[in-house]
């Protein structure tokens, strides 16, 4: 009885956790785009296209605070930097299946695309801070919507953590949750129409990055990315990266 109280607190304190993080990157992202009265993100795309957006966003780190833009010695961030620190982040989850796949330089830090070798699936999302090279995962989608690696996963995430830790099975919940009801394709539809309510003249990339549960989209202006945006792969609901900053440069 009292183990099943415990792991009763301790699932409680995840999902309040998890609802936190969530939350904080949608009122960080919420200051930072001018909404006055709703989240950074909408059902199917549709959204209030009077509000004012900007695409560039401070970055806000949920360990300390918001990031400084530059290195310790005040330099930009550069792509042996973030590659460095985020393979020596993937060293210590100690998973062979797991592969850096994708840097993207912004001037608020660094984004690093993961996905499994053995399915070609993206994994996670991380985010580089420029000030002290700590990688951490990315907030928003990333934790909330990724059924396999995320918060509340079974495999790689918090949830799957407690289960190891409580003597229970950490390797199945997730383990098949590469199917969605939202298509690729309707994907970038759903992306689209967002941004030509809420963006014109903004472009969704036609090669999204797809995770399990969610797609991320690069957002593009005249051939070039300004910043990326997630979609639901059951929901459809898109949520804006708001905390990137200006796009600097990328590495595949």
């Amino acid at each position: 009885m009292k183990k099943v109280l415990v792991i009763t607190l301790v699932v409680i304190g995840v999902i309040a956790v998890g609802a936190l993080i969530f939350c904080a990157g949608l009122l960080v992202g919420r200051s930072n785009v001018g909404v006055a009265s709703s989240f950074p993100f909408t059902m199917m795309g549709r959204g209030n296209t009077n509000q004012s957006y900007s695409m560039m966003g401070n970055s806000y780190n949920m360990m300390g605070g918001y990031q400084s833009g530059s290195t310790a010695n005040g330099k930009p961030l550069t792509v042996d930097q973030a590659k460095q620190a985020v393979e020596s982040y993937l060293k210590g989850l100690n998973n062979s299946d797991l592969e850096l796949k994708e840097i993207m330089i912004f001037d608020n830090g660094a984004y690093a695309r993961i996905t499994e070798k053995s399915t070609g699936i993206g994994a996670m999302e991380l985010l580089v801070d420029p000030s002290n090279l700590s990688v951490f995962p990315e907030y928003g989608p990333n934790m909330m919507w990724n059924q396999k690696y995320g918060l509340m996963s079974g495999v790689g995430g918090m949830m799957g953590r407690v289960n190891g830790m409580m003597g229970g099975n950490n390797n199945t919940a997730g383990s098949n949750s590469a199917t969605m009801t939202v298509t690729s394709d309707q994907a970038i539809k759903i992306a689209q129409q967002y941004l030509d309510q809420q963006f014109p003249g903004y472009q969704a990339d036609t090669n999204p990055d797809q995770f399990y549960g969610y797609f991320t989209i690069d957002i593009l202006k005249d051939g070039k990315p300004t910043g990326m945006l997630s979609v639901n792969g059951s929901s459809g609901q898109v949520f804006l990266h708001t905390w990137h900053g200006t796009f600097i440069e990328m590495w595949e």
